[in-house]
């Protein structure tokens, strides 16, 4: 039996990463499923999805790209092929955030939203009364935040300040978080970049 047509081509951000894949693996079944996982998904890694994207099948082919960090190179290589797919092939794209992925990338497929990590879902700050002593608190405890996670926690900050506490941010604060995704980006330390957007509702205070 072959996988309903309903499913085409689409990006998946999700922070289960692998979960994600044996979910698909096992809902795509019997149809042919090839997975390229990477912690960096690099140039070569994109050089080998376009060439397995022109084996010929006889059926739908899923092809599942997975990372944690996919380099501005290797989407451009595969611009193309996402939008002229050959006969058969249907691609999906799993990262933590949409941040990783270039406009480019982004506006070619819809994008559907998998598990999330807790930490998206659970920030407990009260960004309108942030004081000193809660940053400093805050910070200490995500002293060794990882980059993937500081990215989830840019956005679970600015979903708490805007949906949850509710406020209109000023300019600056927009900025900060618009720079803080560029700043991890360029390996800046995760938290720095945290520390830029809570000092941001203090000094605005």
């Amino acid at each position: 039996m072959s996988v309903p047509n309903s499913i085409k081509s689409h990006i998946l951000i999700s922070s289960n990463i692998e979960a994600e894949i044996s979910k698909l693996e096992e809902t795509l079944m019997p149809n042919r499923v090839v997975v390229f996982h990477e912690e960096k998904f690099l140039l070569e890694h994109a050089k080998a999805v376009v060439a397995e994207s022109y084996i010929s099948e006889s059926s739908t082919k899923y092809i599942i790209l997975a990372a944690s960090e996919f380099h501005t190179v290797s989407q451009n290589s595969l611009l193309k092929v996402l939008e002229e797919p050959p006969k058969n092939i249907v691609y999906i794209i799993i990262s933590a955030t949409k941040s990783n992925l270039l406009p480019t990338i982004r506006s070619r497929l819809p994008i559907n939203k998998g598990e999330k990590a807790e930490l998206l879902n659970k920030c407990e700050l009260n960004i309108a009364r942030l004081d000193y002593a809660t940053i400093f608190a805050f910070l200490k405890e995500n002293a060794r935040i990882s980059r993937i996670d500081a990215k989830l926690m840019v956005e679970a900050l600015y979903y708490r300040a805007t949906v949850v506490d509710m406020l209109i941010l000023t300019t600056t604060q927009l900025e900060n978080f618009d720079k803080a995704y560029r700043l991890l980006e360029l390996n800046s330390r995760p938290q720095s970049v945290l520390a830029l957007i809570l000092m941001g509702f203090i000094d605005a205070s």
